[in-house]
């Protein structure tokens, strides 16, 4: 289970992820331009297995439009510290193992 986090969150969240999930990404740091464009981001999460992380509606709405794969977990938390999300998605691990090998949805809303 591989994570890719959006734009609007910090890249130093993803080095810390990494101990509790198999991989965890950047937006910045997998070679889209910055800023990404959010169907950019679909498309390499959807042709590299990877759940999206991300406080952005705009998401759900791709989802809503094209399906998955690719998943998202959307974190309706507004803004938070990093030691506070890192332990938000740690304490929701099973939730996204779930989504990950969920056939029947593919999207998880975090609050």
């Amino acid at each position: 289970m591989k994570l890719l986090l959006d734009a609007n969150m910090s890249w130093r969240l993803s080095n810390k992820l990494v101990p509790h999930f198999e991989d965890c990404f950047h937006v910045d740091s997998i070679g889209l331009p910055v800023p990404a464009k959010d169907i950019d981001i679909w498309n390499h999460a959807l042709d590299n297995d990877l759940i999206i992380v991300s406080n952005d509606i705009d998401f759900l709405n791709l989802a809503n439009i094209k399906g998955f794969p690719p998943k998202v977990v959307l974190l309706r938390t507004g803004n938070q510290s990093n030691v506070f999300l890192e332990q938000l998605l740690i304490k929701h691990k099973k939730d996204i193992e779930e989504l990950f090998r969920s056939t029947e949805y593919g999207f998880l809303e975090i609050v």
